[in-house]
């Protein structure tokens, strides 16, 4: 049985207007196909324009593997310059990806070839982030802890996302102090004997590809996969709602410092703890 996924909407061109109310309003997702048409970036961003631009610059990498014992969560795998990092990911499938780039501190001279969307949304243009992973990589389903509103724009390859609203989260695993899904939870080959509320969740799919901008709603869930190697631009508008701020604060404050410190002094069975309840909860609360 598969999931239960739509594919999310996708327009060629769209005003300020109908984004505004059609998308960003009511908080949907949509795949906008244009809507980089005319940056630099949509012809010339590729892995060997990186290799001139930033080829010397040495970059955090992050594999598949989770984090255990006390380890802290999100730790880097390795570091390497960009130039060796490409040629990995031009020799076959790898699961390292550079996470959450900032190209304004790292590549200020890629600023100019692209442009914030006039879409009637206030962009925080201080996290022009990159994200590049290899053939076969995964990233965990997870929402983003500042509450983010995302602008993502794919180039150089293909990569598979699957979103779920907010109002699905208590089908989806979700592991306490965190914003995560279980780390067993197989997205591609869903267990629905060991997991069945995923199959109660009601999600949306789509395949990015050169260009293709993808509008992630604040608090919505995500799921990725790179069906080959991709290098695409995270362009963020944070939320400005004063109970969004609270919730963000409360993310990066209370919530991830107190699960790193848990992790410190309990290690795995603190790990474990949590993917119990993990199931004990999201049964519970899908009636199973």
């Amino acid at each position: 049985m598969p999931l239960n996924l739509k594919s999310i909407p996708r327009v060629t061109a769209i005003d300020k207007e109908t984004f505004l109310k059609e998308y960003f309003i009511p908080q949907r997702p949509v795949v906008m196909e244009n809507l980089s048409e005319d940056w630099p970036a949509r012809d010339k961003w590729g892995f060997e324009y990186f290799r001139s631009k930033a080829g010397e610059i040495e970059v955090p990498l992050y594999d598949g593997q989770p984090a255990k014992g006390n380890q802290k969560s999100h730790i880097v795998a390795q570091k390497m310059k960009m130039s060796a990092y490409i040629d990995i990911l031009k020799s076959g499938p790898t699961d390292l990806r550079m996470f959450f780039f900032n190209l304004l501190q790292n590549c200020p001279d890629l600023l100019k070839d692209f442009k914030y969307p006039e879409l009637g949304v206030k962009f925080f243009k201080k996290l022009p982030v990159l994200f590049v992973g290899g053939e076969g990589a995964k990233v965990l389903m997870h929402y983003d802890m500042d509450l983010a509103n995302n602008f993502h724009f794919n180039f150089a390859g293909t990569k598979k996302f699957i979103l779920y609203p907010p109002s699905e989260t208590k089908y989806l695993y979700k592991v306490p102090y965190s914003i995560v899904s279980m780390e067993t939870l197989d997205m591609d080959n869903p267990d629905f004997e060991k997991y069945p509320a995923l199959a109660k969740a009601k999600g949306f799919e789509v395949a990015l590809k050169n260009g293709d901008a993808l509008f992630i709603p604040s608090k919505w869930w995500h799921f990725v996969k790179y069906e080959t190697p991709c290098l695409s631009l995270t362009l963020r508008s944070l939320p400005t709602k004063p109970t969004k701020i609270l919730e963000v604060l409360k993310n990066v404050i209370l919530v991830r410092n107190y699960d790193n410190l848990m992790r410190k002094l309990k290690g795995q069975k603190w790990i474990d703890y949590k993917n119990t309840r993990a199931v004990i909860d999201t049964h519970k609360n899908a009636g199973i």
